[in-house]
């Protein structure tokens, strides 16, 4: 199985950038994130048409995560136990949708921003974390053999090197201790995140702003954490930066996992 995820950065204006890599890249089953639309606006027939089915939870204009598989889809689940509310009022944000493929678990996560340190969006990011990784943790207590990805947009950049600069980052969310303590809770929970090792030193995100692609200026903050059962069959993994290259592009790369 190929599984790559994917921030597409809204569905219905890259729609057809998505479908060609689809093709192109040979990938199985696409997590994404960032639909930015609705259930009925999501060009569905345009998946239907390249051999995908496509589960997907969105509530509006904002966030959105989907899972598309050619190699078939069951047990859809929309959020987590636990899984907090934001907002006001409270809304449980389209964030997490989980879907077995072919007996692999794929999560699709879409992980809070954060905003800034001392915003109530910042205490809902660490807890939507920590609670996301309590069930992952029951997950694999339950069924040691169970082959699961939690997969997408993790909205950490884990360590230093995951961004250009760290004297940019001075203040600001996605680099403090509480997040990659939230990040790194996962691998003591028993998952191992399984792209680094094939692609080190490598960014997923560049943001539109100020040439940062060009530059050079980007984040690693796109992963795949994988159960024991998982990581096991990993063969390896990719970071597609050309097609954060031309004109429509999202500001993420797919990130390709490849499963014996």
């Amino acid at each position: 199985m190929r599984l790559t995820t994917w921030n597409v950065n809204s569905i219905r204006t890259r729609v057809d950038r998505v479908i060609a890599f689809l093709e192109r890249s040979g990938t199985d089953v696409l997590a994404m994130q960032e639909l930015k639309c609705k259930p009925e606006q999501f060009p569905m027939q345009a998946f239907t048409d390249a051999g995908y089915e496509v589960a997907l939870h969105g509530l509006n204009q904002w966030n959105g995560v989907a899972v598309a598989s050619r190699v078939g889809l069951e047990d859809v689940q929309i959020g987590f136990g636990g899984m907090p509310s934001f907002g006001e009022p409270l809304v449980e944000e389209a964030r997490a949708l989980g879907a077995t493929c072919d007996g692999v678990t794929v999560w699709s996560l879409y992980v809070p921003n954060g905003r800034e340190i001392d915003h109530p969006h910042y205490a809902y990011k660490l807890e939507w974390l920590d609670q996301l990784k309590d069930r992952a943790a029951e997950w694999i207590a339950a069924e040691p053999e169970k082959k699961i990805a939690l997969v997408g947009d993790w909205n950490v950049a884990p360590r230093d090197t995951d961004v250009w600069d760290m004297a940019a980052f001075e203040g600001k969310t996605h680099v403090t201790a509480p997040e990659r303590a939230a990040f790194n809770a996962f691998a003591d929970a028993g998952y191992a995140e399984v792209t680094r090792q094939f692609t080190p030193d490598a960014y997923t995100y560049w943001d539109y702003q100020k040439l940062r692609f060009p530059k050079g200026e980007g984040m690693r903050i796109d992963f795949a954490y994988a159960s024991p059962a998982l990581a096991a069959a990993v063969t390896g993994a990719q970071i597609d930066r050309e097609e954060r290259k031309g004109k429509g592009a999202s500001d993420h790369a797919p990130v390709i996992v490849d499963i014996a």
